[in-house]
């Protein structure tokens, strides 16, 4: 078979060198960059997938040689600062990837840009803000504090401020938080008897996620009342942190490992134990399931935990395939306009979510299946803002003009991101977990 023809088969990732000198080599990185883009340009089948293809193209263009040689060094800059390493590229569109001979890895080669950038220190102070999660979550979620910073967040001249000072856009909506986080008041309930099927544990120990723990407790408490209604134990996980998908994306690779050393242990522990891992939140999954098995392909920890986390639909769906969920939806939903987000796209299971969502009757489901534009922290920042909104367009369109009773995406970051560029509307947003609630009828 030819180098060409292998270019068919599925997709296999390398491992990422990053604790490697050559890695960080800027005349190196260079190299690579120059040689990736030059494939890119063309090629050129990504060009609808974000900002970062037209921005290159748009440069290869406006060079005088137009190519990529004409493009000068500082410039790519352009192009990495727009890749928000949703991974859509490497998994839906390039032809050229592992095992193609050319060996093109997109994101990857940006998130090396961006460990490059940031081990120089030229990272600004809002990024590094923004992507701790679990420190400001752990401030924000204070007594007291809490409200004042909920209030702030929604105070048009404090945004003003927070836009020039720290370039957080005024118009975003950000989340609020919740003193009531989700670790300090769930009740799991493990005293069912595990019922172990052919293809799912029987047990389950949810990792919670910031977004769930600090911003939206009631997605956690309602995967907590699924789980009870099909009579699976289920404890919370003892201990963890941030899971590094922010600190991923900021290029602050040392942190992602000092995180992974924290919960790992942890999740390896519970994953011998016989538990499915569950986490609602698409990036934590995929960090735990994809970026630190290519950071620590070595470590049996790692890629032990990488085996038994699961998405709550894939696990959810995969129990209906054993013959062990509980069908008695008694609360139609009528119009549910449903996202999939990257994340959870590039894990390659399947439309799980919209599966579950099909089961329940009188229920019409829309399934929206393109990127949204906000991608974690990118759709804050007032750079990339109004770009983010104009990714998101069809997708708001899409999912709008149904005249839905219901929005929601697997990714709550970008169901707020939707229901902000939807414009209000009388579609209430609720996460699917959510909807597998009220469809069985719990309060």
């Amino acid at each position: 078979m030819s180098t060409r023809e292998g270019s068919l088969e599925a997709p296999t990732r390398h491992p990422l060198d990053w604790q490697s000198d050559d890695f960080y080599n800027e005349q190196k990185l260079e190299h690579e960059l120059e040689r990736v883009f030059d494939i890119c340009h063309g090629c050129r089948r990504c060009v609808n997938l974000c900002t970062a293809f037209p921005k290159l193209f748009d440069l290869v263009d406006e060079s005088p040689t137009l190519e990529v040689d004409g493009i000068p060094k500082k410039d790519y800059w352009e192009v990495i600062d727009r890749c928000y390493l949703c991974d859509m590229c490497y998994m839906s569109k390039c032809p050229y990837v592992p095992p193609h001979e050319w060996n093109i890895d997109f994101p990857h080669l940006m998130l090396r840009a961006k460990a490059v950038k940031f081990r120089k220190g030229e990272v600004s102070f809002r990024d590094k803000l923004l992507s701790s999660t679990d420190a400001l979550g752990k401030l924000a979620s204070i007594p007291v504090v809490v409200q004042m910073v909920n209030a702030a967040n929604k105070s048009a001249p404090v945004r003003k401020v927070m836009d020039s000072v720290l370039g957080i856009h005024q118009d975003r909506i950000l989340p609020e938080y919740d003193s009531a986080k989700f670790r300090s008041t769930a009740r799991a309930d493990n005293t069912f008897v595990a019922k172990p099927g052919k293809t799912t544990p029987g047990k389950v120990a949810i990792y919670s996620t910031c977004y769930v723990n600090y911003n939206e407790p009631g997605i956690g408490h309602d995967l907590l009342k699924v789980l009870a209604h099909n009579e699976i134990p289920a404890i919370i996980v003892e201990k963890e942190v941030c899971c590094g998908m922010p600190k991923l994306e900021l290029g602050d690779l040392e942190a992602v490992a000092r995180n992974k050393a924290i919960n790992i242990p942890v999740l390896a522990k519970l994953a011998s134990e016989g538990f499915a891992i569950l986490s609602a939140v698409p990036s934590c999954t995929l960090m735990f399931k994809q970026e630190l098995p290519l950071m620590f392909p070595h470590d049996p920890d790692v890629l032990k935990v990488a085996a038994a986390i699961y998405d709550p639909f894939q696990y959810l769906v995969l129990r209906d395939k054993d013959g062990l969920l509980n069908r008695d939806f008694v609360q139609p939903l009528g119009k549910v306009s449903y996202h999939i987000p990257c994340h959870l796209r590039v894990q390659n299971m399947g439309q799980k979510t919209r599966e579950l969502l099909e089961m329940i009757p009188e229920t019409q489901v829309n399934t929206v299946e393109r990127c949204a534009g906000h991608d974690g922290t990118w759709g804050v920042k007032t750079e990339f803002f109004e770009q983010s909104m104009k990714i998101g367009r069809p997708v708001f369109r899409l999912m709008g003009d149904s005249e839905p009773d219901y929005i929601s995406s697997d990714c709550a970051i970008a169901g707020r991101h939707i229901q902000q560029g939807i414009g209000g509307g009388e579609a209430e947003k609720q996460h699917p977990i959510t909807l597998i609630r009220i469809a069985y009828g719990m309060e």
